[in-house]
């Protein structure tokens, strides 16, 4: 896909960070988009911050990703407005919890809800409606870097992005052995700057904790140490320049930093020669 004026985007996780970036940089290239997010105070104000821009059409949609029925909801307003849909970016994400004994019931609900269900239900609810429209179309699901390395940190973050990229691998093979004509990409940002470390402030009553244990001073070390990552990262901006780069070249993995390819590499050499890493580097 390499033309979008006047086609028609629809964007998760599209009120801050990476999607606020992606519904920008569609609007720049002349899209119609429709934006979804479960903060919907938020949603509304950038919504409504990029009409009085003069943009092309903007519809904001309150979503909660991890229900199937919502996305199908917003597939059926999607095409009650525009009729059709080019892009689709199952872009929404959230991180919780620590390692593997710290993790709770709570947390894994939430983050597969999030970052693996919301993936699964957009492409089977969408890609039925791209594919019968026959033209041109593509899907970019958001993954991580950390969805190539090897596994720390979050634990149940890292799985989901791993499960992304298998997710959009298989997609991809599933599209191209029947001739679609719908591409699709998955996303494996580095550091970006977003607010992702404050996904709690959306987190869900079905999916709160009964009770926290407060966090080891490790552990609080650690997330002062990616937060401080995260906000020195990509803008969101440039992050949707590569992003366009990747969907105008047919692309299957878009990447965003070349720092991460050595230890992409190397998790793959200890993969084919059966050897043990050390202890790597926390994603």
């Amino acid at each position: 896909m390499k033309y979008f004026k006047d086609k028609v985007a629809v964007i998760t996780g599209a009120a801050s960070g990476i999607g606020r970036g992606l519904t920008e940089r569609c609007l720049a290239e002349g899209m119609h988009v429709v934006m979804a997010d479960i903060e919907e105070k938020a949603l509304q104000e950038t919504a409504q911050a990029l009409r009085g821009q003069g943009a092309n059409s903007v519809l904001a949609v309150p979503t909660d990703v991890a229900v199937k029925a919502e996305i199908e909801a917003l597939a059926a307003r999607t095409i009650a407005e525009f009729g059709e849909v080019h892009l689709l970016f199952n872009n929404a994400g959230i991180a919780a919890g620590p390692g593997i004994l710290g993790t709770t019931d709570a947390d894994w609900d939430w983050v597969m809800g999030v970052n693996l269900m919301s993936v699964i239900h957009g492409l089977r609810t969408f890609l039925p409606i791209m594919i019968a429209q026959e033209s041109e179309a593509h899907v970019v699901n958001t993954a991580s870097v950390a969805g190539l390395l090897y596994g720390g940190g979050s634990v149940s973050y890292s799985v989901t992005k791993h499960a992304v990229v298998a997710l959009t691998e298989s997609s991809y093979f599933e599209l191209a052995q029947a001739g679609s004509k719908v591409g699709m990409s998955v996303l494996c940002p580095g550091f970006i700057a977003t607010n992702i470390m404050d996904a709690s402030r959306n987190r869900p009553a079905r999916f709160r904790n009964e009770a926290t244990d407060a966090n080891s001073p490790q552990m609080f070390q650690r997330q002062e140490m990616v937060r401080q990552m995260i906000a020195a990262g990509m803008a969101p901006a440039d992050l949707a320049a590569i992003v366009f780069d990747g969907i105008r070249a047919q692309r299957l993995y878009i990447l965003t930093h070349e720092d991460f390819d050595q230890m992409i590499l190397q998790r793959a050499q200890h993969i084919t020669e059966g050897t043990n890493p050390d202890l790597p580097f926390q994603v």
